[in-house]
């Protein structure tokens, strides 16, 4: 493709239109703007659904920094809203603190952590059954960076093969499996058939919630990326993951986006703009049938968005009469924060964002003729300063 302006137009419309969707994970490589876009995203699903919660399963949570509002393991109304949630989640230290001192998750603690992998899975599974006796018409996740996400999303089949393991060391060991028990100080009245039922209990919910995973109508995946190498292959590791864990995804969302729109000047610009043409280009090569929304690169960050708000007045013209008048359209730019900061940046993720002045057009070569123009009398400035500098000397 030779310009941005050729590539074809995409949003997040066909998420906020899939009434069916009960889980939207958004995730992709560190510092990307995950964050950022999953936010948006629950912000932009709340104008269209009874109820939302954004959850973070990032040990960096930055919910409450986006929203400018402290949130907790315990789902709370943002600010500004009456169905929207947010609630931070850390799953391992989750996994500690619903630890008892009963020796019976003494023993739990101790038993899952000898397998790898199970104790992120049974936290991870615990906060999954927690949210779907909550009344949510909707869930997004603000995930961790690519490789911790994709180890919550195997969780399923990680404790599956954990309660294979325990069962063949039961079967194995036999009446060993009693002795253990009471060597980690769990009660006699408490026998291997309580701690396989629990764990068989929650391997319920795992498969139920599986189900749900593997399903496109209720689950999908926002890759969140950037035109950059390491980004754009790790986008494509993810979304082979994606399906090889059977998890829909038809959604990438590219972030920081310099558009080719201002007059520029410098070489640096130049090169970062061809260099994501290039990579640009090659997202649309490589997913044709996904929907492909570009945002732009800001000059300030999107929590401090400098939101402008157009006006028309009616001015009187004092030069012929009081009776005549000027109509005019004032721009007045106002800077946000927070929660309306993420609203007025979310109208990029339902149309298409455009260049105000396209390059080549009559309006463009004027403003870079006006701009050389400018550079033209302040390089002539400071050469009669340096002029005038020497014959004094």
């Amino acid at each position: 493709m030779g310009s941005s302006e050729e590539m074809p137009e995409g949003t997040v419309k066909n998420i906020l239109e899939q009434e069916s969707l009960k889980w939207v994970f958004v995730g992709g490589k560190g510092g990307v703007g995950k964050t950022t876009c999953s936010s948006i995203m629950s912000i932009l699903l709340a104008n269209v659904r009874p109820s939302v919660l954004i959850i973070s399963t990032d040990p960096a949570h930055n919910l409450s920094d986006a929203f400018q509002q402290r949130f907790t393991k315990i789902p709370t109304l943002v600010n500004g809203f009456t169905n929207l949630y947010a609630m931070e989640v850390d799953p391992n230290v989750e996994n500690e603190e619903n630890l008892s001192s009963d020796g019976t998750d003494g023993f739990m603690s101790d038993l899952t952590n000898s397998i790898p992998g199970i104790d992120e899975a049974m936290s991870f599974g615990e906060m999954l059954k927690l949210v779907q006796t909550m009344d949510y018409s909707v869930i997004v996740f603000d995930t961790a960076p690519t490789g911790h996400t994709l180890r919550l999303l195997q969780f399923p089949s990680t404790l599956e093969k954990g309660l294979s393991k325990l069962m063949s060391l039961r079967n194995k060991f036999g009446g060993m499996f009693t002795q253990m028990t009471r060597l980690f100080g769990v009660d006699n009245d408490f026998g291997e058939d309580d701690i396989l039922g629990k764990l068989e209990g929650m391997k319920d919910v795992i498969e139920q919630v599986n189900r749900q995973f593997k399903d496109p109508d209720l689950t999908t995946f926002i890759c969140v990326c950037i035109p950059e190498f390491l980004s754009l292959y790790e986008t494509e590791r993810l979304v082979q993951e994606l399906t090889r864990f059977e998890i829909d995804t038809h959604n990438i969302v590219i972030n920081q986006v310099i558009f080719d729109e201002e007059v520029v000047e410098s070489k640096l610009l130049k090169a970062r703009m061809q260099m994501q043409r290039k990579y640009l280009d090659q997202f649309y090569v490589l997913y044709d049938d996904f929907n492909i929304t570009r945002l732009p690169l800001l000059p300030q960050e999107v929590y401090y968005y400098n939101r402008i708000d157009a006006f028309d007045v009616v001015l009187p013209y004092p030069a012929l009469s009081l009776s005549l008048s000027l109509s005019l359209t004032l721009d007045v730019i106002e800077q946000v924060c927070g929660v309306q900061a993420l609203q007025a940046f979310s109208k990029h993720f339902l149309t298409q964002y455009e260049a105000s002045v396209q390059r080549g057009s009559v309006e463009e070569v004027e403003q870079r003729v006006s701009i050389l123009k400018g550079k033209l009398q302040e390089a002539e400035s400071e050469l009669e300063i340096v002029k005038k500098g020497k014959q004094k000397a």
